[in-house]
Order: C-alpha cells, then sequence, then structure tokens
C-alpha cells in the first residue's frame, strides 16, 4: 500500500524472517507432501529447538532493532516464541498478528480488521 510508504519503505525499516527458517513437508493420507509447520509435531520442535535458537541470534547479529518483534501467527508460533523469548530475552516486546492464510481463509469479510490491526502495530 503505496500511501503507508510502498515496499522500499516497509523493508527500509522492517526486517522479516521466520521462527524456523526451513521449509518443512510431511507426507500426508493420500501420499503427497504437504506443507508442515515446526510447531505441529513436538519431536521436531524438539529437534529443532537449538538450530531455532542459533537462526534467531543469527539475525540479531545482523544488527536488527529487538526492541519489538512482530511474531506473524497469533496462535502456536506466538506461544513458541514467547517461550524462547522468556529463556532468552531476544526481544523486549512480542507483539502478536494473525497470518494473513488465516485471515483470507477463515476471516476474509473482516480482513479490513485485522488489516487495520497491521497498521496499528506497525505505525506505532
Amino acid at each position: 500500500m503505496k500511501e503507508y510508504g510502498g515496499c522500499k519503505k516497509f523493508y527500509t525499516d522492517f526486517y522479516m524472517n521466520f521462527v524456523c527458517p526451513l521449509g518443512i513437508v510431511r507426507i500426508n493420507a493420500k501420499g503427497n507432501e504437504v506443507n508442515c509447520n515446526y510447531y505441529e509435531n513436538k519431536k521436531l520442535q524438539e529437534t529443532l529447538y537449538s538450530f531455532i535458537i542459533s537462526a534467531i541470534r543469527s539475525q540479531i547479529n545482523f544488527g536488527i532493532d529487538t526492541s519489538v518483534c512482530y511474531c506473524i501467527g497469533s496462535g502456536e508460533n506466538y506461544a513458541f516464541l514467547s517461550k524462547v523469548n522468556s529463556e532468552y530475552n531476544f526481544f523486549n516486546t512480542i507483539i502478536p498478528l494473525e497470518h494473513p492464510r488465516f485471515i483470507m481463509q477463515y476471516n476474509s469479510k473482516r480482513k479490513d480488521v485485522f488489516m487495520e490491526k497491521y497498521i496499528n502495530a506497525l505505525c506505532s
């Protein structure tokens, strides 16, 4: 949305990455590969834990501002990142924001409400 500064301004002000920067797939009941989130499987989460901590540290070492972290995913992703942050104190504050897929898949009629939430959070 150019009225809010556009892509160049956004990526000048914000750094985006994933809690777990790996693409993970699993085989579903039909034998197809499907996306799998790191937090969907406790054993997978435990296996990746030290990698995730290392990845967050590496990203912070880029020199990013750690005063506020915006977490895309207000459920399990936010819960996991909050748990990690309580142990390692990577960020002063973590603000959860609903995942865009969640918004479009389950709440598309209310997308304006979520867009306003994003704008208010990112502009404050």
